[in-house]
């Protein structure tokens, strides 16, 4: 096996035992990332000195015998996470070649681990989207068919996984944005529950979704991140003052007693008969492991991307406000009044669906309108997360797919809004209710890979790490790598 290839618990325990270095494992991740982003695309900034500098300084803190399960480890994080000194874009042209002048906490608490951060991955411009095909800088393609997205917005992040460019990477999740790409790329993605990873650094989208979450091999590489980036944060009030547990220590490694709830409208017409099979499958391979399968109901759940695409534009043009060329990003010359300066900036350096959502939200959110959409959305938002919370008090997780399809073709669904939308339909639900949700690899369909979800109660992280981690163990599904990758 090449280093890069390495989970982040395989390459600990040789970097423990000196039989690699952190330099090694580091060059043998941007050696992957030379060979193949030519073909894949997932980066934006690859920051090969400063990554060989960190790698050093990791073998350096090892030496003296310092132990930590993520030093030396290197990573990619998706470009709309503030890193010091380092090219933040949020892959959109307004902020083309900005450095940013600060690193965003979970970053902070990388690098006080002592990861190494390779690069900055592509993704939807400002995270909108659910396909990476919005970046101003041109797609990411999927490394299983190159003619494929990889999904959004942390498409790149998910790419640079399973490609093996990275040992794991960081993405964002507004309404599937970690899980859509997992699940098309046939990795393991976490969106935490809402506030226990510090938004504080992130490049603001939704602000009552955004979290940011962990893109690794395995489940316990997921829990193993998810351990070090979070916690409460004085810089964003809504990461509570709750314990961080050793989520990895405590996986369990049997099922019996569990009650893993299946929503009856989740597996509806509108999912694809092969993507109902492979979940079918799971589903009696959950019932071998010992777990009890219980039909439950969500009924207000295809209510959730309608109050979704509401609310999220709402916030996305209320955030998006200060992006006007005076303080920072792109500046557009020639303007003969201050409105003439703004209009001619933010009409050349936002994107066709980044206008799309700043027009949808203002007008939602605009006199006349305000009452009808947007706190009609909060309301009905309300329901969902309440209906959500009542049947987790009866189950122990949740089970759906991630996607009601496979990847779709690069262009395919590019000049269709209401499709793109749609992609949500099984993620936002867990979004809007902030409850923490993994998409874990299921199978294939077309040589293609098919994610699973697992939606658990608030702060139940370490529930839904089990349930998956019994699974992932039974079924190896990540034995299988792209051809790309071979």
């Amino acid at each position: 096996m090449k280093l890069n290839q390495l989970t982040i618990k395989e390459a600990n325990k040789k970097l423990a035992k000196g039989e690699i270095t952190s330099v090694e494992l580091t060059k043998a991740c941007l050696r992957r990332i030379k060979e193949i982003d030519g073909k894949v695309k997932a980066m934006l900034t690859v920051c090969e000195e400063k990554a060989l500098k960190q790698a050093e300084a990791a073998d350096g803190r090892r030496k003296k015998g310092e132990k930590n399960e993520l030093l030396g480890i290197p990573y990619i994080a998706k470009d709309n996470i503030m890193t010091k000194g380092v090219r933040t874009t949020a892959a959109s042209r307004i902020l083309d070649n900005y450095i940013a002048p600060y690193d965003a906490t979970i970053i902070k608490k990388l690098k006080k681990a002592g990861a190494v951060l390779l690069g900055k991955a592509n993704l939807d411009e400002f995270a909108h989207g659910a396909s990476t095909e919005n970046s101003a800088y041109g797609p990411s393609h999927n490394p299983w068919d190159l003619d494929r997205v990889p999904g959004g917005s942390s498409g790149g992040s998910a790419a640079a996984v399973v490609s093996d460019m990275c040992v794991f990477a960081l993405g964002t999740d507004t309404g599937g944005s970690i899980r859509c790409p997992a699940s098309f790329c046939g990795v393991v993605g976490l969106k935490p529950t809402y506030g226990r990873s510090s938004r504080f650094g992130l490049i603001a989208m939704t602000s009552s979704t955004d979290v940011p979450g962990p893109i690794t091999k395995t489940v316990e590489d997921t829990a193993i991140v998810l351990k070090a980036i979070a916690g409460q944060d004085k810089n964003d009030t809504t990461t509570p003052l709750k314990t961080v547990p050793d989520y990895s220590a405590d996986l369990k490694k049997a099922l019996k007693g569990t009650k893993i709830g299946l929503p009856k409208e989740y597996l509806n017409k509108g999912t694809k008969e092969n993507i109902k099979k492979i979940i079918k499958e799971a589903i009696k391979k959950y019932q071998e492991l010992g777990a009890e399968i219980v039909d439950v109901s969500l009924p207000h759940t295809k209510y959730g991307v309608a109050v979704y695409y509401i609310i999220t534009p709402s916030e996305i043009s209320s955030n998006l406000a200060r992006f006007d060329g005076i303080r920072y990003g792109h500046s557009a010359v020639n303007g003969k009044d201050l409105i003439t300066a703004y209009k001619k900036t933010r009409g050349e350096g936002f994107g066709p669906e980044a206008k799309r959502r700043i027009m949808l939200g203002t007008y939602a959110l605009s006199a006349g309108y305000f009452d009808a959409y947007y706190l009609q959305a909060q309301k009905v938002r309300t329901i969902i997360k309440e209906e959500m919370d009542a049947v987790l008090n009866k189950v122990d997780c949740l089970l759906t797919p991630t996607s009601p399809h496979i990847a779709f073709k690069i262009g395919e669904q590019v000049d269709d809004p209401l499709a793109m939308y749609l992609e949500d339909i099984f993620v936002t639900g867990a979004s809007l209710a902030g409850l923490p949700a993994i998409s874990i690899p299921a199978g294939f369909v077309d040589n293609m890979p098919v994610g699973l979800q697992l939606i658990g109660p608030r702060f139940g992280e370490q529930t839904i790490f089990n349930i998956a981690n019994v699974y992932e163990n039974a079924t190896n599904w990540r034995a299988n790598k792209p051809n790309l990758c071979k």
